[in-house]
């Protein structure tokens, strides 16, 4: 089951780049204005949301399987539906397509809980990081192939700009098939049947996920404790000045006289920051505890910010440098939060809560988006890092507290 997890995810790394690589330079160039550049980024931040909630409802009542498989189709679909309207210079379909995409980005994070399914409290950590890991191939190879795809997209008479959107389209179909196919049996099914007679699902202590009528089903999708609230607050205040960042840096990089293959290497450098850390930072998380990652996840985010605030804007090893480090960062406040979420919820149950702790993770990065190019367009690139650094360090207090108070 983890290998078919793993292959589904280095297949799907590739559509997880494409909105991030380019969604900016083709908002500029399709709505003109650099004011507007964060919209892409926000509708697809904003359709995770929508798909985080759609897929994790439907991984409580059906499974993992249909759950993730159906996620990463509908993604697949808003792909097509991109390239489509990026053809045919349509506005009017580009939105919501994007809208749309967005729910492959969503299930590309979810997958982290089935690697999470039925591992030992004490490696469910690194259970999750090595799936995450997975992302990065993929993720890695997609901005890298921004000039291949483009060169691909304008042999077929479809601006350059659409062709990141091809390969995100054949790597969610990809990821798609696999897991619809192979994963076989269901992690959350066998998670469930390992669980004590009186916690199985279907019991009066267990969570049913068929029966509508059982009273204990109503809170089924609710937190439980303190660690969910205290997970979520770590994921979105490292999500929202991350995502901030990563999506006017490309545009501040075009401004300067940069090409696509340059910012395809940046963002490249912070995509392999974002997943490829992930085993090490489920094994420090497991063994340190997941309040102590979660702290100094907001201190390297906050330094991060303040290194692209100080970085010339023609300074490409800077930015690259400040990008990775904002991607390391992430990594951090993602593992140990999902940790903590994680650590709250029954075995094989709370597939609802942690849909919606990735609708509070998408609200985060769909908020820092659409204010980016907002910010920009009012202080400048400088003035939006400086307002990134201080939403950062909120993570290191909140963790500190929470570790005080034993949650």
């Amino acid at each position: 089951m983890l290998a078919v997890l793993v292959a589904s995810q280095l297949v799907s790394g590739v559509g997880l780049t494409a909105g991030i690589v380019v969604g900016a330079l083709l908002a500029e160039q399709m709505l003109g204005s650099t004011g507007l550049a964060g919209i892409p980024t926000a509708l697809f931040t904003g359709g995770s949301m929508l798909g985080a909630l759609v897929v994790g409802r439907l991984c409580q009542r059906r499974g993992r399987r249909p759950g993730l498989g159906a996620g990463y189709a509908i993604g697949a679909l808003g792909s097509v539906g991109v390239v489509a309207a990026v053809a045919l210079d349509q506005v009017a379909l580009l939105l919501p397509s994007l809208l749309v995409y967005g729910a492959g980005t969503a299930t590309n994070l979810l997958a982290r809980y089935a690697g999470a399914d039925l591992a030992a409290p004490h490696r469910r950590a690194r259970a999750l990081g090595r799936v995450l890991l997975a992302s990065t191939l993929g993720a890695v190879a997609g901005p890298n192939l921004v000039p291949l795809t483009g060169d691909l997209a304008r042999a077929w008479g479809i601006p350059p700009l659409a062709g990141p959107f091809l390969l995100a389209a054949l790597g969610y179909t990809a990821a798609a098939v696999l897991l619809t196919a192979l994963l076989r049996p269901d992690p959350l099914h066998l998670a469930r049947a390992r669980l004590p007679a009186a916690d199985a699902p279907g019991t009066a202590g267990g969570t049913d996920s068929g029966n509508a009528a059982d009273p204990v089903r109503k809170d089924a999708g609710r937190p439980r404790g303190p660690g969910v609230s205290t997970g979520l607050w770590i994921m979105l205040l490292g999500q929202l000045p991350k995502v901030a960042l990563m999506t006017m840096t490309p545009v501040h990089l075009a401004a300067n006289g940069h090409g696509t293959g340059t910012i395809g290497l940046v963002v490249s450098l912070h995509i392999a920051a974002m997943f490829l850390p992930s085993p090490l930072t489920g094994l420090l998380t497991d063994r340190l505890g997941a309040l102590p990652v979660a702290a100094a996840s907001g201190v390297l985010l906050c330094a991060a910010a303040l290194l692209a605030a100080a970085a010339p804007g023609d300074s490409v090893p800077l930015l690259a440098a400040a990008l990775t480090l904002a991607g390391i960062a992430w990594n951090l406040g993602l593992v140990s939060g999902t940790a903590v979420i994680t650590a709250a919820l029954p075995p094989g149950q709370g597939a609802n809560t942690q849909g919606l702790a990735d609708v509070g993770l998408a609200v985060a990065g769909s908020t820092g988006a659409l204010l980016s190019g907002l910010a920009v367009t009012a202080g400048g690139y400088d003035a939006l890092a400086l307002a990134c650094a201080s939403t950062a360090l909120l993570v290191t207090p909140l963790a500190l507290r929470a570790a005080r108070a034993g949650t």
